[in-house]
């Protein structure tokens, strides 16, 4: 896997300094616009999941700058990933849009927002376990052998898919260290990574670690841990609380520190990019092709000062990293059985077994059942009250108000409701109520509209024909607006 990865990881241009973007909010043309006018223009934009006809479109508007692909809806953490219909939909679809783009590689989350049959509106992280990560190393390996077909058959250069280390909303799932997780991963697999720097910070105050060691010696162990020669991309994002007011906690040197979670849309705050520094700083980060801002959903002017900052930083010493000599890569001596000895497959008793703990990481999750009433699983380091945070906060917040608010999504409906004393967190009970087949590919949106229609009708029979013609409306201007028409473009 070493030889393998270090040979495509050798043909890579190098990407420089760039943003994370989604092409619609903010609007990715005005915003380079924005940059260009601040003479302040990326190296490479790496572009959020969208149509492939707006991947296509976002192309030809910009011919000469590097783009990259972050895809959605690859749950290659998952142990039915490469059967599901939507695993195969969501593979050609992002085959489509590399090629759309040109992109140099594939990146996504190593982690999930569908799994045993349930759908989350936000990331979960996998299952840090030796299991898990032998499954995930197999559904990457089976990823990258489709993106080799499609880009063999279009006659193009092929992506390399990269692993995004996945950031801790409060708390992690498992008995296996993150760093050892992703070097299980890379043992078995070709795969690069993405190496998040908020999403390091989040790791650090949600296993506990923030109790016992400073920022910097925490950082310090991870990153001689983590399998850095496999970098190849670096994200920044901001960081915030949830609207919903928490005390903070003391760190090991006496701070106050908040519960901050991911957030795109949030400022930067100063501690990530002296993290970054640190990260930069690093002898195993040899592969390293591009550093990135994260920030779809940010206001223009706050992404332009943001990624002044960060190139007056950190320019010269990223494109130094990125330029400097690096040797031939060594063409792999393979013994016969190597390859078998490296992707050793589950067997079918170990993805049953794995499938049985997602089912019961579901359950840990949406319930407020006690750790010991759930097998074979354990918190990653943190304690029960951050869990807790995760399950009486962030998750009915996600289903009522990320994504769409429901009141503003179904006015007259949630009238009716309110009218029958039918309060609306009843939906988050009934949208775990039970496991639904996975067919199509994932899009929070319209699951949302269709399980709220699923809630209101029997919850509130009188308001079944309101409820019909609000979600109605809603996907005929939802296919409307994905529609490209001129410049006119909406998220997908």
């Amino acid at each position: 896997m070493k030889s393998e990865f270090t040979e495509r990881a050798h043909r890579l241009p190098a990407h420089g300094l760039g943003l994370s973007v989604d092409v619609y909010s903010p609007d990715l043309l005005e915003l380079v616009r924005a940059l260009r006018d601040a003479a302040l223009e990326p190296d490479y934009l790496e572009i959020f999941k969208a149509t492939t006809s707006a991947q296509q479109w976002m192309r030809q508007q910009l011919p000469d700058l590097k783009l990259t692909y972050h895809g959605e809806g690859l749950w290659s953490t998952q142990p039915e990933f490469c059967r599901s219909g939507s695993g195969r939909q969501g593979v050609a679809e992002a085959c489509a849009q590399l090629a759309a783009l040109r992109s140099a590689w594939l990146n996504h989350e190593c982690a999930t927002k569908q799994m045993a049959g349930y759908a989350f509106g936000t990331y979960l992280p996998p299952l840090y376990t030796e299991l898990s990560a032998r499954m995930t190393a197999e559904n990457v390996a089976y990823l990258q052998s489709q993106v080799d077909q499609d880009a063999h058959r279009r006659e193009i250069d092929p992506a390399l898919v990269l692993l995004e280390m996945p950031p801790l909303t409060y708390f992690g799932c498992g008995a296996l260290p993150i760093p050892d997780f992703f070097r299980a991963v890379t043992d078995q697999a070709s795969c690069g990574l993405v190496l998040d720097i908020g999403h390091l910070w989040t790791v650090y105050r949600y296993t506990g670690s923030w109790q016992r060691q400073r920022l910097e010696e925490f950082a310090a162990q991870f990153l001689d841990a983590f399998p850095m020669e496999r970098v190849i991309e670096i994200h920044v994002a901001g960081l915030a609380e949830l609207t919903i007011p928490h005390a903070s906690g003391i760190d090991a040197s006496g701070n106050a520190l908040p519960y901050w979670i991911d957030a795109h849309g949030a400022p930067i705050p100063g501690v990530l990019f002296d993290l970054l520094a640190q990260v930069l700083s690093h002898p195993g980060l040899t592969s390293l092709k591009g550093v990135a801002l994260e920030v779809d959903t940010k206001p223009i002017a706050m992404i332009v000062e943001e990624f002044k900052q960060f190139r007056e930083r950190f320019g010269t010493t990223v494109q130094a990293m990125l330029h400097r000599d690096s040797p031939a890569p060594v063409q792999p001596q393979r013994s016969p059985n190597a390859r078998s000895a490296e992707r050793r497959q589950l067997t079918s008793e170990e993805e049953a077994t794995l499938q049985q703990q997602y089912r019961h990481y579901v359950q840990l999750v949406t319930t407020q059942d006690d750790l010991s009433s759930i097998r074979n699983l354990s918190l990653l380091g943190g304690s029960l009250d951050d869990l807790n945070r995760y399950r009486e906060t962030y998750l009915p917040h996600e289903l009522l108000h990320w994504g769409g608010e429901l009141q503003d999504m179904f006015p007259d409906t949630c009238r009716a409701l309110t009218e029958s004393d039918v309060p609306l967190d009843r939906f988050v009970a009934v949208w775990f109520s039970k496991p639904r087949p996975e067919q199509d590919d994932y899009d929070f949106f319209l699951l949302k509209i269709d399980r709220f229609v699923e809630f209101a009708t029997h919850a509130c029979p009188t308001a079944a024909m309101i409820v019909m013609r609000e979600a109605e409306e809603l996907r005929a201007a939802y296919r409307q607006a994905n529609e490209p028409i001129g410049s006119s473009r909406v998220r997908a």
